[in-house]
C-alpha cells in the first residue's frame, strides 16, 4: 500500500499567519482575546482556540475591552472600525492575498466601477469584500450567472481567493469576446490553483483521494470536487473517524491532501489512521510494525541509537572499551526523554495524538521505567568515578527542572521563572546533553585524545541538533499551540532548515577529514549525517513521506553508528 501526502496539503501563508498571530497573542496577551467570526473554517482548531481561552465575537458591541483579531477571510472596513471604536485594540488577520482584493475592489468602486465577484455570496471572505464596493458589488458562482448581469458600462471582474480555475478562466474568456472594456484580475491565491492542479495530477497516478477539511471550508470542497471530477473514488473528510474504509478496500496507492485550513495534526493523524487500517490485512506487517511503534513512542530505538552514537564517536576520540559509557548513555537518553513526553503532552494532543494517548493511559509505568534507567545510568555512572556521576546527576536534575519554577533572572530583557521559558532552550540543550553524555563524558574518563574528544564532542552535538530541530520543524504547530518557543518558532521554518543543512554538512566533513589521524573506518559516520541529509532535501521538496516515518528515519541512522564500531 502506497499512502502519499500532497505537497501543498494544509495550512496555506495566510492561514498559518492568521493561527500564528492570535496563538503569540493568547501567549503573551494578558487581557481578553477574540477572533470576530470564526478564524478560519475548520472545527478543530476553532475548538483548540476555545481551549485556550480564545472566543469568538460575531456581533459588535457598543464598548469593550479586549484583542479582537479580524479573521483570515477579512470583514467590511466598517466592522473594522466600529471594533476600534468600540475599544477593542484591532489585529487584522486577514490574509495578504485578500487585502489584494480588497485594494483592487476599493481603488475602481472610487471611480464608479461596478464589482462583479465569482465566489459564494454568503462566504465570510465575500461579505468583507462586497464591502469595499460601495454598494455596487455583485456576485456570480458561475458563467451563466454572469450573462443574466446587465452590461456595466464600466466594471471590475474579481474572484473569491480559493474560486475554481477552471470556472473563472471561462469567464475571463467570455469578458474578453463579449465585454472588452471590463477590467479582469485573476485573484485567485496561487495556493489554490497549486492544490487544485496537484490533486488533479495525484489522481492520475493514485487509485484513490482523501480529501481533509472542514466541510465549510470553500477551498477544501472544491478540492473534493476536483478530486471527484477525475472519476477515481474520493471522499472529503474532517477528521479520520469519518473514512469510509469499505469504498478504497480495494485500492493500492491513496493521495491524501487538505484544504487550507486544515492544521498538520489532522493530516498526519488521517495519514496515520489509513496506514493502521490496511496493515490489519496484513498480520505479520501488522505485528512487525506494532512492535516498531512501541520502540518509538517510548523511545527504545532513540536510546538504541544514543548508545551506538557513543560507540561511534569513541572511534573518533581514540577511548578504549566505550562499552559501559554507551549503555550509560542509552539509560540517560531513555530516561530523560520519557520525561520530556511526559511533559510535552500537551503539544503531543495535536503533533502526536497517538503516543499522547499511550504516555496518558501509561503514564505509571512509564515514570517507572524513567525512574529505573535514570537509576541504572547512574550506578553505572558512579561505577566509572565521581566526576562522571557528578555531571550525570547535573544533567538529569536539569532534564527534570526544565519545567519546573525557579529563582527568576533575566534574559534578553524579559523575567525567566523556568528553563524552559528561555527560548530555544529545548533544542540547544537537548543537543548539548546528547554531546555530553555520547562523547564527552567517556572521552574523558578513558583517556582520550583531548583535541579528538572536541571533534567527537562537536559531531554528536551536531548530530543530535540536526534531529531535534527537525523533529521542532515537524511539531512546530503544536508547540505554538502549548506556547513553547522552539527554534522554528522563532527563526521560521525555511531558517531552521538551513541552519540543519549547514550542520549537517558540516558533520559529514568531519568524518571524512579524519582518517589523516584516525582509523580510516571513521569515514562511515559520515553516512549518519548525509543520510539525514537526504531526508531534508526530500522534505524539503516534496511531503510524500508522513511525519511519523519521517522521524524513524531519522532515528535509525544512528544505529549505523554501532556497526560501523562492531567492523572497525
Amino acid at each position: 500500500m502506497k499512502i502519499s501526502i500532497a505537497k501543498t496539503a494544509g495550512f496555506c501563508m495566510g492561514v498559518r499567519r492568521a493561527v500564528d498571530m492570535v496563538l503569540d497573542a493568547s501567549n503573551k496577551a494578558k487581557e481578553p482575546i477574540y477572533t470576530y467570526g470564526p478564524l478560519i473554517h475548520n472545527p478543530q482548531v476553532l475548538e483548540m482556540l476555545e481551549s485556550k481561552q480564545i472566543f469568538r465575537m460575531d456581533t459588535i458591541p457598543e464598548s469593550g475591552k479586549g484583542i479582537v483579531l479580524i479573521r483570515a477571510h477579512g470583514v467590511p472596513p466598517q466592522d473594522e472600525k466600529a471594533l476600534a471604536d468600540a475599544g477593542f485594540t484591532v489585529l487584522n488577520a486577514t490574509c495578504p492575498r485578500v487585502v489584494r482584493v480588497q485594494v483592487i475592489i476599493d481603488k475602481y468602486s472610487k471611480k464608479g466601477y461596478d464589482t462583479i465577484i465569482l465566489g459564494d455570496e454568503k462566504h465570510p471572505e465575500v461579505i468583507g469584500l462586497l464591502g469595499y464596493a460601495r454598494g455596487k458589488g455583485h456576485t456570480i458562482t458561475s458563467l451563466d450567472q454572469l450573462k443574466e448581469l446587465p452590461r456595466f458600462e464600466k466594471a471590475v471582474v474579481v474572484a473569491q481567493t480559493t474560486q475554481n480555475t477552471k470556472i473563472f478562466a471561462d469567464i475571463k474568456a467570455w469578458c474578453r469576446n463579449n465585454a472588452p472594456h471590463y477590467e479582469i484580475f485573476n485573484t485567485i491565491c496561487d495556493s489554490t490553483e497549486k492544490r487544485q492542479n496537484e490533486v488533479r495530477k495525484m489522481a492520475g497516478t493514485h487509485d484513490a483521494v482523501i480529501v481533509v477539511g472542514g466541510k465549510f471550508s470553500g477551498n477544501t470542497k472544491r478540492l473534493a470536487q476536483v478530486a471527484a471530477e477525475t472519476g477515481n473514488p474520493s471522499m472529503h473528510i474532517e477528521q479520520a473517524s469519518e473514512i469510509d474504509y469499505a469504498s478504497i478496500s480495494h485500492v493500492q496507492s491513496i493521495a491524501i491532501t487538505a484544504g487550507a485550513s486544515t492544521p498538520n495534526w489532522i493530516i498526519n493523524d488521517t495519514c496515520s489512521r489509513v496506514e493502521q487500517a490496511f496493515r490489519e490485512k496484513q498480520p505479520g506487517r501488522r505485528k512487525m510494525m506494532a512492535v516498531i511503534d512501541v520502540l518509538m513512542k517510548t523511545n527504545v530505538i532513540l536510546a538504541a541509537g544514543a548508545g551506538c552514537l557513543t560507540l561511534g564517536t569513541a572511534m573518533i576520540s581514540g577511548a578504549q572499551n566505550p562499552g559501559i559509557p554507551a549503555v550509560i548513555a542509552m539509560f540517560y537518553i531513555l530516561s530523560m526523554q520519557i520525561m520530556n513526553n511526559m511533559m510535552t503532552t500537551g503539544s503531543d494532543t495535536y503533533n502526536k495524538p497517538a503516543r499522547a494517548a499511550l504516555y496518558k493511559k501509561n503514564k505509571g509505568w512509564l515514570l517507572v521505567v524513567a525512574f529505573l534507567s535514570g537509576a541504572a545510568g547512574l550506578y553505572l555512572a558512579w561505577t566509572r568515578g565521581w566526576g562522571y556521576f557528578g555531571v550525570l546527576l547535573i544533567m538529569m536534575l536539569l532534564g527534570m527542572s526544565y519545567n519546573r519554577t525557579i529563582v527568576p533572572f533575566v534574559f534578553s530583557g524579559r523575567k525567566i521563572y523556568r528553563i524552559k521559558d528561555m527560548p530555544g532552550s529545548k533544542t540547544i540543550l537537548i543537543a548539548a546533553a546528547w554531546g555530553i553524555v555520547t562523547s564527552l563524558l567517556p572521552g574523558l574518563r578513558l583517556n582520550a585524545h583531548f583535541g579528538l574528544t572536541l571533534i567527537a564532542f562537536i559531531f554528536a552535538t551536531g548530530i543530535a541538533f540536526a534531529r531535534t530541530a527537525f523533529m521542532d520543524i515537524l511539531a512546530v504547530q503544536g508547540d505554538r499551540i502549548a506556547g513553547r518557543e522552539t527554534l522554528p518558532i522563532l527563526l521560521g521554518k525555511k531558517k531552521t532548515l538551513k541552519l540543519i543543512r549547514y550542520t549537517l554538512v558540516a558533520a559529514i566533513l568531519i568524518p571524512l577529514i579524519l582518517p589523516v589521524w584516525v582509523s580510516p573506518v571513521v569515514c562511515g559516520l559520515a553516512l549518519i549525517p548525509a543520510f539525514m541529509l537526504i531526508l531534508i532535501i526530500q522534505y524539503k521538496n516534496d511531503r510524500e513521506i508522513s511525519a511519523n516515518l519521517y522521524e524513524f528515519w531519522f532515528e535509525f541512522p544512528l544505529l549505523i553508528a554501532g556497526v560501523i564500531a562492531a567492523v572497525g
